[in-house]
Parts: structure tokens; sequence; C-alpha cells
């Protein structure tokens, strides 16, 4: 289905053709008109599907533009992906300037959100944490919000939101739906779902399989000793511009960015004990170019969408099955092509087999020869 199929004002037309989407996805074909009709829906759907517009059309259309009130509420599990879906909204209301979005997150000046919220909005993005903060000292009006949406679900409520979550919806009374986006079906959304929806529509995207990411995976053995002259040679060999590398801790982020720009590479780190000022900058830097090396830990990379990168390394083997699949889908975005690497040492290779097994990866042995070029197994 195409976009100038869809029932909608031609102010929403002008601004996904503005946002260059002509077809719509599989969500957004099976979730607009449901919430159109003010359902409540559960839809599982794999990140990168276009889950924005599929609840984003729907909120815009809902709102009564002259009340400067908020009217929808949608939480996120990190800043940076509540940043995204604002900026999403945006594009989305482009035509419509009298509709205001507000984002509140931890981490950013408080006074701030506040003076952006008395000056009126009809939705408020934001993290459960900083939602919650506002609503306690009375600095966002929740009483005629209709409709909620929770992003990406799964992975809020299992980062500890649920008591928060919980809390929130008990708090807006003048609720009418609850939409829940997630990758997974997880407990605690099936929870929160039996609590909180009625009657809601329930939707399933499988990834589609010309839609997937086409990206190569590499597995190179290495030891403590060796890891950063391996990954600063297959960066040089393969003549990289842009790679992300993830972490396990923040300490390790550090340690190693610190260790890289020894080597001379243009480099910086992102952890949860930056500033959210700090990370607007490196994210800012690295999206134009101006750093070729990311290094990261998980959670400060969640909603993270810089479409070229060329390469993600795993530096350490992610602690969960699911880390590594979000960890290299940051390669290979919107249909290119990417490569991405996991190092281990050899006390590590059952748990690596077993991580591929559950993710339904393959990945080809990458060696060095006496000269210290790469070698690809076979």
């Amino acid at each position: 289905m195409t976009y100038s199929e869809l029932n909608v004002p031609q102010e929403i037309h002008k601004a996904v053709a503005r946002m260059g989407f002509t077809e719509l996805t599989e969500v957004q074909e099976k979730a607009i008109p449901p919430m159109m009709a003010g359902r409540d829906v559960i839809a599982k759907a794999p990140t990168g599907t276009g889950k924005t517009c599929a609840f984003g059309i729907p909120l815009i259309l809902a709102l009564d533009q002259k009340k400067t009130y908020p009217q929808a509420v949608v939480m996120a599990p990190t800043r940076e992906l509540a940043q995204q879906i604002a900026g999403d909204l945006e594009d989305l209301a482009h035509f419509y300037p009298a509709i205001r979005i507000v984002t509140v997150y931890g981490g950013a000046n408080m006074q701030k959100q506040i003076d952006k919220l008395k000056k009126g909005a009809q939705i408020v993005v934001a993290t459960p944490g900083r939602l919650q903060d506002h609503m306690n000292r009375r600095t966002v009006d929740v009483s005629h919000v209709e409709t909620v949406v929770l992003d990406e679900a799964d992975e809020m409520l299992n980062m500890g939101f649920y008591k928060d979550v919980r809390k929130i919806l008990d708090q807006i009374k003048s609720r009418k739906r609850l939409a829940m986006f997630s990758a997974t079906i997880s407990r605690e959304v099936m929870d929160i779902g039996w609590l909180y929806q009625r009657d809601a529509e329930e939707i399933t995207v499988q990834p589609v399989e010309e839609n997937a990411p086409k990206i190569d995976q590499y597995l190179v053995c290495t030891t403590g000793r060796n890891k950063l002259a391996d990954l600063a040679q297959i960066i040089v060999q393969r003549g990289y511009k842009r790679v992300m590398i993830f972490c396990n801790q923040k300490y390790t982020t550090a340690m190693l960015a610190n260790q890289m720009a020894r080597l001379n590479f243009d480099v910086d780190c992102l952890h949860g004990d930056l500033s959210q000022a700090e990370r607007n900058k490196i994210m800012a830097s690295f999206k134009a170019g101006q750093i070729a090396v990311l290094v990261a830990t998980d959670v400060a990379a969640r909603g993270i969408d810089v479409l070229e990168v060329d390469a993600v390394f795993n530096y350490d083997v992610p602690e969960s099955n699911e880390h590594y699949t979000h960890r290299i889908g940051r390669t290979g975005r919107a249909k290119r092509e990417g490569e991405a690497y996991l190092l281990y040492t050899p006390e590590e290779k059952k748990r690596v087999k077993e991580l591929l097994r559950c993710t339904r990866n393959t990945a080809a042995e990458l060696t060095f020869d006496e000269q210290g070029k790469i070698v690809v197994e076979a």
C-alpha cells in the first residue's frame, strides 16, 4: 500500500513525501487503521520497521490543535530514542504549525524542560523516570491525555521501569487508548497489556528477508594482549571510515578510546556517565564524520540511528543474545551492506557458538597470516 492510498489529510501526505516515504511498511499498514479508530494496539515488530510513523500519524490526527495542553504521551526507554521519536513526530507535524512536541528525559536540565512545558505542547515524549519526576512536581499536566504509546516496551520494562510505567498509567485517568510497540512480547509486556488494554488489536510483523540488513559477520579469536592490535589492524586494512565498537562496561569504553587515540584514530566514547550535552555533541560529531570510531556501551547506543556505519565490532562478547542482535544492527541500515566482527578468547568459544545459534546468525572465522594480512576461512 502506498501513502497516496491512505485516507489522511493533505498535510500528512506532504510531510510523508518530505520525509522521503512512498510505501507503507507492514507495521504501518496494520497499526494505523485500528489506532485511527481509537483502539488499543499491541504490536510485535522488529526495530527499524517504521514504528514511529505507525503510531505518529494517528497521534497527530487525534489532537485538538487549538488546545495547548498534553493530549498524548509517548514513553521510550532511553533519552536517545526519545529524541529520535520526537524528531520524527516533528517531521510528521511539519505542516501543522500549531502542534508542539516536548521531550523530557533524565540527565538534562529540569528547569529548561519545565519552561518548555509551560509554553504548551500537545505531545510529550519522555523516558518514564523523568516523566514521573515532572508529574510529582506537577510541572506536566496529564489530566487531558487520551493516548499513551510505549515504544520498545520490552526493553523499557526490562530496564526496571515496570513500576514507573504502571504508576504513570494509573495516574493518567483520562486515558482512552494504549498502544505498545515491542520487538518481543515479554512477560512484563503481556502483564501491562492484560492490566491496561481492552480488546487490543494484536499485530505481528515478521522480519522481511529482503528488508533484513545485509551484514557479513566475522569471528576473531584473540587474546587480551592482542585484542587492541587485531581490532586496529582490521579497521586499517579494510579502510573503514566509520565504525562502532561495543564494550560491556563503561570503564572499558574510556580505556579503549584512550588506547585508540594513542594509535592516531579519531575516536570518542559514549557511556551512561556523560551528560546529555556531551552525548549530543559526540553523536553530532560521529554523524558528521568528524569522529571515525565511536566506542559505546549497549545502553548508551540505544536509539542511535546513523545510516553509514561501515562496520560494528564486539570488543567484548555481549552479555545477552539480544545485545548482539542490537549491536550488529547498527550497520547495514536502510538496505546498505555492513560488516560485523566478534572478538573472543578461546575460553569464550562455547558461549559464542551458543550466541550465534540462538540468534540464527552465521559468521566466518577471520585470522591473520604471517605478514599480518587478513585471511577469511571458508
